[in-house]
């Protein structure tokens, strides 16, 4: 049981460790909205110009900075590789008979989210009857990022359905009348789950404070902790504290009632996971965890929001994208302390965890979260230039 214990923890935190560098700023989406009359569609796509840049090339000067000309020169390969991977259906009342709908792209604008530029792709389909039933599949950079999602808003006759693509459910089908909202709900879960275990930083800040949680500090040096009730007490204030601090500003950010430059709230959010990681080496940077836990967690909540934030709903769907994934996150962060808190309690009186987990990998997360806050703040590309890492 022990090496099992040992083995689950080591393997989270090395997984950690080193995926860290694909995923160091807010995980790739795209936002589509399609708006559904009779036989007609009409649509946009919004798709990061860092994302297209990756997959296709926009900066023809290799400066770092994609310009608006530049996405005119490559607006036919944009349109191109975009509609290449969506493919609409509608099932006509005719048996086992399908009619694909033609997709036109129209003009390509530039508009700024939370989190960047990205080219808007104008888009209409003809379906050529009345649609009842349409089946919708969605492969944007699936080949390059397994981490993106497709944010889908679709609206016809009043209502608004929603929906999240990514390469477990590429293909969706959804039957035109009001939408599930216990459906909605359940996805909007699915997803807080999977970006809290995606969010490598959320994870290392989270794991950064609860490392010392399993140890007291006596006489200048660490001590395994006797006591498993003090201990779960401990994290029980971490954790708490960081929940509340990111479901206010994730509320706030996805209603714009505050809204913060992404750039900036990804290298706060870098320098939180400096900062608790140093002061496990260092203690006295952090008096009290839980109210560090707090502080930082608020500008981690600007992190979570930028998912729903720039998808624009209203009203009760809203309502339901917000909650479901603030419970898909808390989820999330739970599944992880399930794993890490006994297996870093049995381990806490052994030279692995007070010198390799504890020492070396605070040490770690601390040279890998100094990159990120160079990367984020001065926008630069370090881990492209660590063949290693990257």
């Amino acid at each position: 049981m022990m090496k099992y214990l040992t083995l689950c923890l080591t393997t989270i935190t090395l997984l950690c460790m080193y995926n860290t560098a694909a995923y160091a700023h807010k995980p790739s989406d795209s936002y589509l909205i399609m708006q559904v009359k009779d036989g007609a569609i009409n649509g946009q796509w919004d798709i990061a110009l860092r994302d297209l840049d990756y997959a296709i090339g926009l900066d023809e000067n290799a400066n770092s900075e994609i310009t608006w000309q530049e996405v005119l020169n490559k607006q036919k390969e944009i349109k191109a590789y975009a509609f290449a991977r969506l493919s609409i259906d509608t099932n006509l009342p005719i048996k086992n008979y399908q009619t694909i709908c033609d997709i036109t792209p129209k003009q390509i604008l530039i508009d700024h989210h939370t989190d960047g530029a990205y080219a808007v792709i104008k888009f209409a389909s003809d379906c050529k009857a009345a649609i009842n039933n349409l089946d919708v599949n969605y492969t944007l950079f699936a080949d390059i990022d397994p981490s993106h999602r497709g944010l889908l808003r679709l609206e016809f006759k009043g209502a608004t359905k929603t929906a999240i693509f990514g390469p477990d459910n590429a293909r969706q089908n959804f039957i035109l009348i009001k939408p599930s909202r216990f459906t909605e709900f359940k996805d909007y879960i699915v997803e807080g789950i999977w970006h809290i275990w995606k969010g490598y930083d959320h994870i290392l800040f989270l794991i950064s404070l609860l490392l010392p949680a399993v140890l007291i500090r006596t006489a200048n040096t660490w001590q395994p902790s006797h006591n498993f009730k003090f201990t779960f007490i401990d994290v029980l204030k971490v954790v708490t504290a960081f929940t509340l601090a990111h479901s206010i500003t994730l509320t706030l950010a996805t209603l714009h009632v505050v809204t913060l430059p992404s750039r900036w709230v990804e290298a706060t959010i870098a320098a939180s996971i400096v900062t608790a990681a140093l002061n496990n080496i260092y203690p006295g940077i952090l008096k009290r965890r839980w109210l560090a836990a707090f502080v930082f967690g608020l500008v981690h909540g600007f992190g979570f929001a930028a998912v729903l934030s720039d998808l624009g709903l209203q009203g009760g769907a809203l309502m339901i994208a917000l909650v479901g994934f603030n419970v898909g996150v808390e989820i999330g962060q739970l599944g992880i302390l399930s794993i890490f808190l006994p297996g870093a309690f049995m381990m806490r009186n052994t030279w692995f965890y007070q010198r390799l987990i504890f020492y070396v990998g605070s040490i770690l997360i601390m040279v890998i979260a100094c990159l990120w806050f160079i990367e984020r703040a001065f926008n630069m590309k370090i881990f492209t230039l660590i063949p290693l890492i990257g």
